[in-house]
């Protein structure tokens, strides 16, 4: 890379882009269908709404590769096209990139579990990310980002198979849950236990996204800063889905509340800022005015 993203990083607020999921439904895609198949079935949808965040003010798109893994493609029957999947969503990622912008390849859980709650071993997962991440890196990304973990065991798994086959940066995230006495993931671990273990295993920037709304990602970024001082990532949904009779999701939380939170975001000592899911292009292109003006 001419400039990295760590440049970046250094430099100013980084914007990542908003939900691809909820494009992707916006553009006809049938809910309960694999999101990735469209990498090679409509290349060109997926590659217009990359452009759209970009357009908007994106500095890093992700690519349309979240639940990616060989094991969450099985769900689909698509395990054996995981590499091919993952590539593919790469190049159109990076057909779509102005110049002085960045891919980032987005690897989301497998939505199984390690034993003993589930029936993986760990080694399973390190092989399942590995290809994912192979595909990504072949394809041209910039840095992987794994994101959307709700174990901190899952995400190391996807940290050490990643770095078997890639010399690319990766960054992690983990989503969290609003609970009386704090900030806890699905499975149990603390704020500063993921923070603690991310800095012993050398992640270079970390953070959180989905599950929270922005107001609620501002009290998480204030504890999380307060624990390290490595780059932080925060990407808010737009509040809580609910689901219309005619089966339409919608979000709680309209973009003039969204976007006042993202000054005491920032404030709060968040170095990179995108959106979850909820958000779309209108979303980023008020986040960067916000932040660029």
């Amino acid at each position: 890379m001419s400039a990295s993203i760590f440049d970046l990083i250094k430099e100013r607020i980084v914007l990542l882009d908003g939900g691809m999921g909820t494009e992707l439904i916006r553009h006809g895609f049938p809910q309960g269908a694999c999101p990735e198949s469209w990498n090679v079935e409509k290349p060109e949808t997926v590659k217009k709404i990359h452009t759209s965040y970009f357009e908007a003010g994106s500095d890093v798109v992700l690519t349309n590769s979240f639940g990616g893994n060989k094991i969450k493609l099985l769900s689909h029957n698509l395990a054996d096209k995981c590499y091919e999947l993952n590539r593919a969503a790469a190049i159109i990622a990076n057909e779509a990139k102005p110049a002085g912008k960045f891919v980032a390849g987005s690897m989301g859980p497998t939505g199984k579990f390690l034993k003993p709650h589930g029936e993986f071993t760990p080694e399973e997962f390190e092989e399942a990310y590995a290809e994912q991440a192979k595909g990504l890196s072949d394809g041209g990304v910039d840095f992987l980002l794994i994101e959307t973990q709700y174990d901190l065991q899952e995400a190391l798994c996807a940290w050490r198979g990643a770095q078997q086959v890639t010399d690319l940066p990766i960054f992690v995230t983990m989503t969290f849950n609003r609970h009386p006495r704090g900030f806890f993931t699905l499975m149990g671990n603390s704020v500063e236990q993921c923070l603690k273990t991310f800095e012993q295993e050398g992640i270079p920037v970390v953070g959180t996204n989905c599950t929270l709304n922005s107001a609620d990602m501002v009290d998480l970024v204030k504890i999380m800063r307060e624990k390290t001082e490595l780059p932080l990532i925060a990407q808010a949904n737009a509040g809580k889905p609910s689901v219309s009779e005619e089966g339409e999701v919608s979000y709680a939380q309209e973009i003039d509340d969204y976007v006042s939170y993202i000054p005491q975001m920032v404030e709060n000592g968040a170095n990179i800022i995108g959106g979850c899911c909820g958000t779309n292009p209108d979303y980023i292109k008020r986040m960067a005015d916000i932040l660029f003006k």
